[in-house]
């Protein structure tokens, strides 16, 4: 222990006492990527430390961590990445500001910024050559604490394979290009707590390239999320499979910004100018599975669908499912008129999902006509909350291709200067669906509350509230009425 203090006391010497022998200059203009790297791998080489910025603006390129280092900006350090493409030498995916690669024992700690210069880069969604600000590849114990990471020119933060990784107190804020995700999750054993990210793009999203690696154990919590996309999202990417994830006590609210994303000029009801498209979006289309998902106490707002959950065969495994999920807790508000939905396709059924403790207030807007719409299948389409268009027939829920669905403690009401006369929640080839405990408002139109289309075993027996102007409960096509149990209140 007394040895490792003094390795990281020297670290700290050698860098601020070298900064003219070494050329590190913090003037923002003088290129220090060689004089930085000089020290990390110098302190790596001593058996490991802190390397410590002092206050000051330090311009650099691409920057690899080694093992056993740490990298702590201290209070008004910024670490700013070069504009010029040639100071990020590695190619493809693994271009960075801040990489490590098979290290161990390494973090990215203080209360500094790094500062990714992303506008400085081409613009365009999926432009390629695009360096993401801090990524870690096959890296494990890995810890990054209190930092500040801003405007980075593609994702934020990536975390790929790695095995043991801790985040805590980190603000991301990133609007300078397309793509600007927040935290890329791709590794296990991961716990993420009291971050804040303000994003273009998606702002917590899981993803698994890798068929041979399952991104699993994790646990978020305490986090603010604010997204122009997706707020909390696996995939789309889905090759190996997501397992034991844990999202709790979060708060998902409108972005600072939306430079290239405007919903309110293209999604019927979008009035806000900065909206997010799904708070909730759990998706398998890329082969992979995905099971014991447990996302809970999550507050909503300035989102256009609350939840979006689909099944798909854009690319298809011989594991390829999506079950056992528990969503609760949950309450938001609707900025679009686009319902949540659980969707699979005819030969991939979503299974065995629960949704508890909701309360939704929801955009009304729908007619009776939308409730005739033929939502298309799309089974091999980029998943999105308006996939299937920018209306579906109920307000509240659209269900398809799913088995064993339990929505208990529902509450669902719209509101709006206009009328809403959709179905509240509408089952397409359902079976096992149980609804208990729930208050919906009815449509103002002779709809019913519920429309069942090719379903079975349903189960509304445990009490369900119809508030408003309901004429009728449900009406079932091509689902005998020995199928349903109700009571008729």
């Amino acid at each position: 222990m007394i040895f490792n203090r003094l390795i990281a006391l020297l670290a700290i010497v050698v860098l601020i006492s070298c900064s003219r022998k070494c050329g590190v200059v913090g003037d923002g203009k003088t290129l220090n990527t060689a004089a930085l790297q000089h020290v990390i791998d110098e302190c790596s080489s001593a058996g490991g430390g802190t390397v410590s910025l002092p206050a000051g603006e330090y311009l650099t390129g691409t920057l690899y961590l080694k093992s056993n280092v740490t990298l702590n900006l201290e209070k008004g350090a910024v670490l700013r990445g070069s504009r010029n493409p040639a100071d990020y030498p590695e190619k493809g995916r693994r271009k960075a500001l801040i990489f490590a690669e098979d290290a161990s024992n390494i973090a990215l700690t203080g209360e500094g910024e790094i500062y990714g210069s992303g506008d400085a880069f081409v613009q365009f969604n999926n432009a390629p050559d695009r360096p993401v600000l801090v990524q870690f590849f096959d890296c494990s114990n890995l810890t990054v604490k209190n930092i500040k990471m801003a405007e980075s020119a593609f994702w934020t933060c990536r975390l790929v394979r790695c095995d043991g990784v801790d985040v805590s107190g980190v603000s991301i804020v990133s609007h300078t290009n397309w793509n600007n995700d927040g935290f890329n999750i791709e590794s296990r054993n991961v716990v993420i707590t009291d971050c804040t990210v303000d994003t273009d793009d998606d702002a917590l999203c899981f993803k698994s390239e890798d068929p041979d690696f399952v991104v699993e154990n994790i646990t978020v919590s305490k986090c603010r999320l604010q997204s122009n996309c997706n707020f909390i999202k696996f995939g789309t990417a889905s090759a190996g499979g997501f397992r034991n994830i844990r999202i709790s006590d979060c708060q998902l609210s409108q972005c600072s910004q939306s430079r290239y994303r405007f919903w309110e000029k293209t999604v019927p009801g979008v009035t806000q100018t900065v909206t997010g498209i799904a708070g909730i979006a759990l998706e398998v289309v890329d082969g992979g599975f995905m099971e014991d998902i447990h996302i809970s106490d999550i507050t909503m707002q300035d989102v256009q669908t609350p939840v979006f959950v689909r099944l798909g065969k854009r690319k298809t495994s011989d594991n390829t499912y999506l079950k056992n999920a528990v969503i609760e807790n949950i309450t938001a508000t609707s900025a679009s008129f686009i319902a949540s939905s659980v969707t699979g396709v005819p030969s991939l059924k979503v299974a065995n999902i629960t949704f508890r403790n909701f309360d939704l207030r929801l955009k009304a807007g729908g007619k009776s006509a939308d409730a005739n719409l033929d939502v298309p299948e799309k089974e091999a389409n980029y998943p999105e909350n308006r996939m299937f268009g920018v209306m579906l027939p109920a307000y509240g829920f659209y269900l398809r291709h799913a088995d064993n669905l339990l929505f208990d403690n529902i509450k669902l009401s719209y509101f709006g200067d206009l009328k809403e006369e959709r179905h509240a929640i509408v089952a397409d080839d359902v079976t096992n669906l149980t609804v208990a405990n729930a208050v919906l408002q009815s449509p103002e139109s002779p709809l019913p509350v519920f429309l069942f289309r090719d379903c079975r075993a349903i189960d509304l027996s445990q009490g369900v509230i119809c508030a408003g102007f309901q004429v009728k409960l449900y009406e079932a096509i091509n689902t005998p009425d020995s199928e349903i149990k109700w009571i008729d209140f």
